[in-house]
């Protein structure tokens, strides 16, 4: 009687993980902050963007669509068509070039030369397709913060 318990529970067991469905997918809003400003002698910025996927599958992101502010003012758009999957919970960088209006221009050129931080944001959207999904725009509203790299002059993290 005690072994026929056992072989019944041992069954039951087998049987509900046989009714799993495999790992959640998880599709959760990526995110994206500026890691690195680099001031070109023309003016204009290189910006190393990183993106971060924060769902449990794969995403390809294929559009990018955002404002970046300075001193409460919109200062210039980042705009790029990476096509770039990146995994699960992972995130990879893009270069965006973006050419400042007079008053980033200035921002930059004062904590550079002052050795301040210079605080930014970031909003707009990002377009990206989840693994075997249908693609999805996400709204990103974020505030970061970029400093004088020592020895790198010109360049912002």
């Amino acid at each position: 009687m005690h072994w026929t318990r056992w072989t019944g529970l041992a069954l039951l067991a087998l049987l509900l993980a046989g009714c799993s469905s495999g790992p959640v997918r998880r599709v959760s809003e990526p995110s994206a902050r500026i890691q690195q400003l680099t001031v070109r002698a023309d003016g204009s910025w290189s910006t190393e963007l990183r993106i971060e996927n924060f769902s449990s599958i794969p995403m390809r992101f294929g559009n990018v669509d955002l404002a970046v502010k300075v001193a409460d003012a919109e200062t210039g758009r980042l705009r790029a068509q990476p096509n770039l999957t990146i995994g699960p919970e992972s995130a990879d960088v893009i270069t965006v070039t973006v050419m400042p209006d007079a008053a980033g221009k200035f921002a930059a050129a004062d904590a550079l030369a002052s050795g301040r931080s210079l605080a930014y944001s970031l909003s707009g959207r990002i377009d990206a397709t989840p693994d075997e999904g249908k693609q999805r725009s996400f709204d990103l509203d974020r505030n970061g913060v970029l400093s004088p790299a020592p020895g790198l002059p010109g360049v912002l993290r």
